[in-house]
């Protein structure tokens, strides 16, 4: 009778084990790595899913920020740390999607050592000059940018990131040269636009605005297909003189591989309900954002079409990077 009864448990444990774990998760601090420096709009989204996976869980999230390489030396962290769920990390289309085609010697592969949880929000990217570039459209950039090589500069958050990504294939729809400028996050490479010590960059919309509203910057273009709701007036970089020119990155959070299920279901979950709560949704609008959300398996599609996409725009431009 005592083995019938232990086999019984047994069996009733696996069937409600998956469900216990789910409502367990977290019973300690939950590590968020932003794979970028403070400032930029992966740092942005992260501490705002942070801020509401706190509320939710009444555990604290800890943001953890660790940026280089295009934000694969934060990713590789997160997918080498233990397989329980209690570390996340904000991927995005630099490191999860154009990675795979710009190092030669990725330390993990995207589609085998990444548990992809939600998308959470498309980050439209503008170009921006500094106001002593006379150029007000990317038809009239593209011929300054022509006179000679290295006659003008652009700043990025480092080699491999969608700010140099998006101007390196700029550079070769428009066949034009101009010197990349590398730096350690978003918000550095801005802060030397602003100055005029680099010339212009492509970089998240939501922080060029302020400084082109105050003029100290002058945005040219959106660098998707369709113009953002933060500055409706602000035509695309195709309409305006590069005929098919498109980029606009997207960030959202994954674990490592081998999680268990029943975390990540409770972790899409409470991003899925952020991403419909008021303040979340206003506060998306307000830096032009579009929250996107949806299954772990829509986010894994998008993964893998987007490897195959980027992979023809990385070949095209021309573009190597070493880690």
């Amino acid at each position: 009778m005592r083995i019938v009864l232990q086999a019984v448990m047994v069996v009733v444990l696996a069937a409600v084990w998956p469900a216990l774990a789910q409502q367990q998760y977290p019973v300690k601090p939950v590590r968020l790595i932003v794979p970028f420096a403070p400032g930029g709009p992966n740092d942005i989204l992260g501490r705002l899913v942070g801020q509401k996976l706190t509320e939710q869980w009444g555990q604290p999230v800890i943001i953890e920020n660790r940026g280089g390489a295009g934000g694969t030396i934060g990713l590789e962290a997160a997918v080498r740390s233990p397989k329980d769920g209690y570390t996340l990390a904000m991927g995005g289309t630099s490191n999860l999607t154009v990675a795979p085609s710009l190092y030669e010697k990725l330390t993990y592969d995207p589609l085998k050592d990444v548990t992809p949880i939600i998308n959470v929000a498309a980050v439209p990217y503008a170009l921006a000059v500094n106001p002593t570039v006379p150029a007000k459209t990317a038809r009239e950039l593209i011929p300054i940018a022509s006179r000679k090589t290295g006659y003008l500069s652009y700043g990025s958050s480092g080699m491999g990131s969608m700010s140099s990504l998006a101007a390196e294939l700029f550079k070769s729809m428009s066949k034009t040269q101009i010197v990349h400028v590398p730096y350690k996050g978003t918000a550095p490479a801005l802060t030397d636009v602003v100055s005029g010590q680099i010339d212009l960059m492509f970089a998240d919309l939501a922080l060029i605005k302020p400084f082109a509203e105050r003029g100290r910057l002058r945005a040219i273009g959106v660098t998707g297909l369709k113009r953002s709701v933060a500055m409706k007036e602000l035509p695309t970089v195709a309409e305006s003189g590069l005929p098919g020119y498109d980029i606009e990155p997207w960030f959202g959070v994954i674990t490592t591989e081998g999680a268990p299920r029943a975390v990540v279901t409770r972790v899409n979950a409470a991003i899925a309900a952020a991403l419909k709560s008021p303040d979340v949704l206003q506060r998306l609008a307000a830096l032009g954002y579009e929250p996107l959300g949806g299954t772990p398996e829509q986010f894994a599609a998008t993964i893998k079409s987007d490897i195959s996409k980027y992979a023809t725009v990385v070949k095209a431009a021309g573009i190597k990077a070493e880690l």
